[in-house]
């Protein structure tokens, strides 16, 4: 969406910025900018109920300490391989950067809240992201690409030196370890260290310059992560290996909205006769264009009530079949977690679930009408999610 290209300077600012915590309030969209940004390797995912583990990377600070555990906002993004997913696309061990928040209702946090007096520079009480984004998307969404400058090789195993321009903390030269565990891509092909050292595009042995060529690199843990040490999990060597796996996550994406429904927030309810009513709601923002092309005026869909986790009970069995009346586009600057577009959904029988402030999910009628995996739903009360003490 339009919204990623617009807010680079957002993280430069967050990123130097002393501001205090900042709390978002519940039923609305989080102001991006008033976020602080942390980095770190992700080493736990429950991708059900949006939330996670990192291992942050803290400046100038080399103590083995805890983890950061995260939650994802209801209008949270995750970006992959420069592209829209879900946590489960992530690998474990993947550098993801991020926007985190305090939660907005410390009461219902599905991880623990961390409070005022703890001191921990690796377990800040912002918790909650709003964006969190391997480096490839990072990169892109920046346009700021890393560029080559040699290859050191020794066996199978070596170091590539790579830097990058810009003031939101990768600028400079790093050197990124790799070895047979690197993939590397160059257009379509999938190709190792060994093949570039066949083809001769890299030394058998020894060191050669590579000039100032522009890549893509994606980053997982190192033993010295303590010192900033990085190990290369991936490298894309030319725009036509960007676009693959641009175009490869996105469809993985485009799959996983169509058989989840599009999350919205509800902004209004005219209610008439016999339960009958109007919802005004929002489309998150996030995910692949083409999704919210699907949302036509006059088209039929199906609206169901989810949680802050964006699970639903049985959306398919007990969602509310309708039409939507209108659709339209937001005026103004639009809050980072919304699409700017707001739908009117007129429905026989509203739900309790309806209400302003509160998540829906929807499905236009020319998406497939399936039950989301079993262990996806909310089942009854105490099945909403596991309690803190996965984290402990």
């Amino acid at each position: 969406m339009k919204q990623f290209a617009s807010i680079a300077w957002l993280f430069a600012v967050a990123l130097v910025s002393a501001q205090e915590p900042f709390r978002p309030s519940p039923g609305t969209f989080t102001p991006l900018e008033r976020g602080k940004i942390y980095t770190g390797e992700l080493v736990f995912v429950d991708h059900v109920n949006r939330r996670g583990s990192l291992r942050l990377h803290v400046e100038d600070y080399y103590e083995e300490a805890g983890l950061h555990h995260f939650a994802l906002l209801p209008d949270g993004v995750v970006r992959y391989r420069g592209a829209p997913a879900s946590l489960k696309d992530v690998p474990l061990g993947t550098v993801l950067t991020g926007c985190f928040f305090l939660p907005p209702d410390p009461k219902i946090s599905v991880v623990p809240v961390i409070r005022g007096g703890r001191r921990d520079p690796t377990r800040p009480p912002e918790n909650h992201a709003l964006l969190l984004e391997d480096q490839m998307s990072l990169s892109l969404r920046e346009n700021r690409p890393w560029k080559l400058k040699e290859v050191q090789i020794e066996g199978s195993r070596g170091a590539l030196t790579v830097r990058r321009e810009g003031d939101d903390g990768w600028e400079g030269e790093h050197v990124l370890t790799m070895d047979d565990s690197t993939r590397i891509w160059r257009g379509r092909e999938l190709l190792g260290v060994g093949d570039l050292i066949a083809d001769g595009t890299w030394p058998a042995k020894g060191t050669r310059n590579l000039g100032p060529t522009q890549v893509q690199v994606g980053l997982t843990w190192h033993p010295r992560y303590l010192y900033e040490q990085f190990h290369l999990s991936d490298l894309w060597l030319d725009e036509g290996a960007v676009a693959t796996a641009v175009k490869g996550q996105t469809g993985k994406n485009i799959r996983h909205v169509k058989t989840r429904w599009m999350p919205a927030l509800i902004d209004e309810v005219e209610h008439g006769p016999s339960g009958q009513a109007v919802v005004t709601a929002s489309l998150f923002g996030g995910r692949a264009a083409s999704l919210y092309a699907d949302f036509k005026e006059g088209a039929g869909a199906q609206m169901a009530a989810a949680e802050t986790t964006l699970r639903t009970w049985w959306p398919d069995h007990d969602g509310m079949e309708g039409a939507l009346v209108k659709v339209s586009r937001l005026e103004g600057p639009l809050p980072f977690g919304c699409s700017g577009m707001q739908v009117r959904f007129e429905v026989d029988l509203v739900l309790e679930g309806f209400r302003p402030g509160r998540i829906v999910k929807i499905r236009p009628t020319s998406w497939p009408k399936v039950k989301p995996p079993y262990e996806e739903l909310i089942k009854g009360p105490k099945d909403r999610w596991p309690g803190w003490e996965v984290f402990e």
